[in-house]
């Protein structure tokens, strides 16, 4: 009996440590294997690989596919006459090079550190394109102009991140809530004016027309 159980732990061991030595790399992933700490290879196409077993050799998973980051709640950026507005903008990318996005976000497979990096320079580049425009040139004529400053910067810093900026928008440019506000309310105070001035009217010109009523009607 003993002998039964030292074979099946023998065999379940050996079951494991053929076990840790396969991966599966998916089609939407890149496979980074490691090899004492260092980078061995990356593998690109999808399939079962096989490996040494830890701590000899191991495998992290990297997302390729193209992904979306919204921007974060922000400050107001000033216009070229001290204007502040308020920019949503959507930003599209991928990792293009597993290697230097590891060396550049310290070894993490969390995407956050790379969003964070990414944010700050959107919010940089806009701040920069936004600061020597008015609000018309933003808000009108230059939108456009604006997002290609912005994705020039974007492509140049994301090649040294290992990454591709596949798109970049603006969304949204709108004053600050409290500006908003203060321009609707100035909006309804002309609309309320313009409407008592009508009725001022109307009602001055039905006067004119009571006294012609009553005289014909005699």
């Amino acid at each position: 009996m003993n002998r039964i159980g030292f074979v099946v732990s023998g065999l379940l061991v050996v079951l494991a440590v053929l076990a840790s030595t396969l991966f599966v790399v998916d089609q939407r992933q890149f496979g980074v294997l490691y090899s004492f700490g260092k980078i061995k290879e990356v593998i690109t196409e999808p399939g079962l690989r096989f490996k040494l077993p830890q701590p000899f050799q191991n495998v992290v998973f990297l997302d390729r596919r193209v992904l979306t980051l919204d921007s974060p709640e922000t400050g107001a950026l000033q216009t070229a006459e001290k204007k502040n507005l308020v920019v949503d903008w959507l930003l599209k990318w991928r990792i293009s090079d597993p290697q230097q996005f590891i060396r550049t976000f310290s070894g993490a497979t969390s995407l956050a550190g790379a969003e964070n990096r990414l944010t700050s320079v959107v919010q940089d580049a806009l701040k920069n394109e936004i600061n020597s425009r008015t609000v018309r040139d933003v808000l009108a004529t230059d939108r456009d102009k604006v997002m290609q400053g912005v994705q020039r910067r974007l492509i140049e810093d994301a090649k040294n991140f290992g990454i591709e900026i596949v798109d970049v928008r603006i969304k949204r440019v709108d004053f600050p809530g409290s500006v908003t506000e203060s321009v609707y309310q100035r909006m309804q105070s002309e609309r309320r004016q313009v409407a008592n001035e009508l009725r001022s009217t109307g009602a001055a010109e039905a006067e004119k027309y009571v006294p012609m009523r009553i005289a014909s009607a005699k």
